[in-house]
């Protein structure tokens, strides 16, 4: 498996730690639906989260979040439309992009961009 797969998977797997922590409901890891994918789909407080992931290993490049431009938020949001065509009781959604930075003393950094919309 390529080194930013890796990178992906274990940015994932922290996320999924972390939203636990945070008392989210995880529903779904690396939904699918046609070529749309959802790092994350969550319940918290009766509000149903579309959470695109993000890691990086250093700043060399800029922040992971900087690196979530239009399209991915625009197919996120096509995802989460084919979601709620499938599972229509939701109400109320939320798109969110996690940023990890990861340390090599395992004292990460997450930054969680809440509501975020083109």
């Amino acid at each position: 498996m390529a080194k930013h797969n890796d990178l992906g998977k274990e940015g994932e797997e922290l996320a999924v730690a972390w939203f636990k922590d945070k008392d989210y409901q995880i529903l779904h890891c690396n939904w699918r639906h046609s070529h749309y994918e959802v790092d994350i789909i969550a319940n918290r407080n009766n509000i149903l989260h579309f959470i695109e992931v993000k890691a990086r290993r250093s700043k060399t490049f800029g922040y992971p979040e900087e690196s979530v431009g239009k399209k991915k938020i625009k197919n996120l949001m096509n995802a989460a439309e084919e979601f709620l065509i499938q599972f229509p009781e939701w109400k109320r959604i939320q798109f969110n992009v996690l940023s990890i930075l990861l340390k090599k003393d395992n004292k990460h950094e997450y930054f969680l961009i809440e509501d975020i919309s083109l």
